[in-house]
């Protein structure tokens, strides 16, 4: 028997009559014990190709590769945080899905993300956002903050100041307003004589609870009829007890801001039914900064307030005359 790979060669004529057997062998082969570089190549590939990006525009045909559901686009939607596109398969019914990897079309794996439409539509949103400062003004966009002016706007507490701070914080700067604190309206009258109001220095001033029959009242009706400022001086105010309560409560989960009892601290009162610490001025601060951070234009601030502070604004920007 002849093993394989041997070439066998037969020749006749020889003087003994017997025919010999003149064997060849191939020349040897290098042997290849590894074969092909398995690694060569892009070896971590998915049989059907990478997934590439698609857009879920309208009446795109897909396939969901986990259930085989097979449909068109209806629409894509927000739900829970998270995108959903919806498909209709060729009975009508319709099934939503997560946008985003998992679907297939023509067997060729594909991304689905949100339409272009949809897309541009959110980004025209942003970009409308950003042209709008936190107290719904015009944002002026690379303008550095002017030298201080001669006008300022006085507030009674720090609070105050930074609320103030971060709805009209960017008009201020533009407009070159200094907002400073007063540490109280006790001494308003005193207030307003050292500050010296005059041509090219007007002076706005916000109160906290101001209403009739209160001390606050009688401070304020006394400051007003100091001689010479009617013209120079303008004081508003309030009817918050405390300029946390000029923050709508929805913002917090309440329907109204709870009513606090008599003899207890308002600020104290209003962390309890929180269920916030309230034992040290530590606490109270970071209270604030909670109930601060809730809020992001002054759409989530009561009307009262923005109408005192807006007119401030105007009053102290004015041009003097």
């Amino acid at each position: 028997m002849v093993g394989a790979g041997v070439r066998v060669a037969q020749t006749p004529g020889r003087d003994d009559g017997l025919r010999s057997l003149i064997v060849s062998l191939p020349p040897p082969r290098p042997t290849d014990r590894y074969g092909a570089n398995v690694l060569s190549g892009d070896w971590k590939a998915p049989k059907q190709g990478r997934s590439t990006p698609v857009a879920a525009e309208r009446d795109l045909v897909v396939e969901d590769v986990e259930t085989g559901w097979v449909g068109a686009v209806v629409r894509v939607e927000k739900a829970g945080g998270l995108h959903v596109v919806h498909l209709e398969d060729r009975r009508g019914r319709t099934k939503g899905f997560p946008l985003g990897p998992g679907f297939l079309i023509d067997g060729r794996p594909v991304t689905l993300t949100a339409p272009r439409a949809a897309s541009t539509a959110a980004l025209d949103a942003a970009r409308q956002e950003q042209a709008r400062t936190a107290s719904g003004s015009v944002a002026v966009h690379g303008a550095r903050a002017r030298v201080a002016s001669g006008s300022r706007l006085y507030v009674e507490g720090r609070h105050d100041a930074e609320l103030v701070e971060k709805v009209w914080g960017d008009d201020l700067r533009v407009e070159g307003v200094v907002v400073e604190l007063m540490d109280g309206v006790d001494d308003l009258a005193g207030i307003i004589s050292e500050f010296g109001p005059g041509r090219g220095r007007r002076m706005g001033v916000l109160v906290d609870h101001l209403v009739p029959g209160t001390k606050e009242a009688r401070i304020v009706q006394q400051a007003r009829a100091l001689p010479g400022i009617a013209n120079d001086v303008l004081v508003l105010g309030h009817p918050y007890v405390d300029v946390w309560q000029s923050v709508r409560p929805e913002r917090l989960g309440w329907e109204r801001w709870p009513v606090i009892p008599r003899g207890t601290s308002w600020k104290h009162g209003i962390c309890a039914a929180l269920g916030w610490p309230h034992d040290t001025q530590a606490d109270i601060a970071r209270a604030w900064k909670r109930i601060l951070g809730t809020v992001r234009t002054y759409s989530d601030l009561e009307p009262t307030l923005l109408a005192s502070v807006e007119e401030l604004i105007d009053f102290v920007t004015a041009p003097s005359t």
